[in-house]
């Protein structure tokens, strides 16, 4: 089967070597940096501009990741496939916990757990993605997190659990 020329799309992603960010990072308090990225002042991470996703918001605590849903994030059934939603809703959570972390500390999720309750297409218009930490500890962090429209209208909800690596903190299991 051959496409039509016409139907074709093309999209193109330009982003920043993420290396320097990520060791300025490193000596920041999670808070700091996320601030510092979300001004401009350090890149994003790729993932963020290959999803299209970007940070409006950041406090201690809480953060909020926006996206406009748009056909390159369709899947073949003519919705946005739901890994945009999981994608940004894991990123959010994880940069929730992130916000409360003193410099050289960091985390990783160890699972996290999303329902759909409506699907998002093009015409949604920009969602965002609100995540506030539930419980920060010593080596664990949950978090969860809220994808909405414009009109306050839910499309997903989620939880995760993070591991949190502090400096100075026995490795290993």
């Amino acid at each position: 089967m051959s496409v039509d020329e016409a139907a074709v799309r093309t999209r193109t992603i330009t982003w920043q070597d993420p290396v320097p960010g990520a060791k300025a990072g490193a000596r920041m308090s999670g808070l700091d940096y996320l601030r510092a990225m979300a001004a401009g002042e350090l890149p994003p991470p790729p993932m963020l501009i290959t999803m299209g996703m970007g940070v409006a918001e950041v406090e201690e605590g809480r953060v909020v990741f926006f996206v406009e849903p748009d056909e390159y994030h369709y899947n073949p059934i003519g919705a946005v496939h739901g890994g945009l939603a999981a994608t940004m809703a894991d990123s959010a959570m994880g940069c929730a916990v992130h916000s409360t972390l003193p410099g050289g500390a960091g985390y990783t999720t160890l699972e996290f757990k999303i329902n759909f309750v409506r699907p998002l297409t093009r015409d949604t218009g920009r969602v965002l993605c609100e995540a506030r930490t539930i419980h920060v500890g010593g080596r664990v962090a949950t978090a969860e997190a809220r994808v909405t429209d414009a009109e306050g209208r839910l499309y997903a909800h989620a939880t995760t659990t993070c591991m949190v690596f502090r400096p100075g903190a026995e490795k290993g299991g």
